[in-house]
């Protein structure tokens, strides 16, 4: 295998049985914020669900991006470090730089509906090799030569983690 440049993306499901406390704060952030600001679009309407307003209400779609900000100080909470992501050795390792939420479904009326998801995007990072389901990664940093030492870290690939983009190294 040719060493690559990737970034990769891990995309964070949060909804009514989110069991860790920073999970529970977006989830009740964002549901708080989309009832809000879904009151503004369902106004004279009969449409409560999110599906039903973006396929029927005009600039429906904008309520992903309000409901952002209403997560955006929890995201910065996490200083950069991609949550649950751990490296063989049991610790937090990739840095995001880039994060976006999407909104699977929800509903006005009904908050057990509510589920987001947050896909974060890493860093660049170099993919030197795979063993087995293992990934072997470090830092890419442009400014280092070939022949430099790099730190590595050994990462297991993980369920709703992607290979986002890939570039292969000269």
């Amino acid at each position: 295998m040719s060493t690559c440049i990737i970034t990769l993306c891990y995309r964070k499901i949060i909804d009514a049985n989110a069991a860790k406390q920073w999970d529970k704060l977006v989830f009740e952030s964002s549901y708080l914020e989309f009832k809000m600001q879904a009151q503004n679009y369902s106004l004279g309407t009969s449409f409560t669900t999110y599906a039903d307003l973006v396929k029927n209400v005009p600039n429906a779609h904008r309520l992903a991006g309000m409901i952002t900000l209403s997560i955006t100080g929890y995201v910065q909470q996490l200083a950069g470090i991609v949550p649950d992501m751990l490296n063989n050795v049991g610790k937090r390792f990739l840095k995001f730089n880039k994060f976006q939420l999407e909104v699977i479904n929800s509903d006005i009326n009904d908050k057990t509906k509510h589920q987001v998801a947050i896909n974060f995007y890493t860093e660049q990072l170099i993919w030197h090799h795979t063993i087995e389901n293992f990934l072997l990664l470090s830092n890419y940093n442009p400014a280092e030569t070939e022949n430099e030492e790099a730190l590595t870290n050994l990462f297991q690939v993980q369920p709703y983690v992607n290979i986002y983009s890939l570039k292969k190294l000269q």
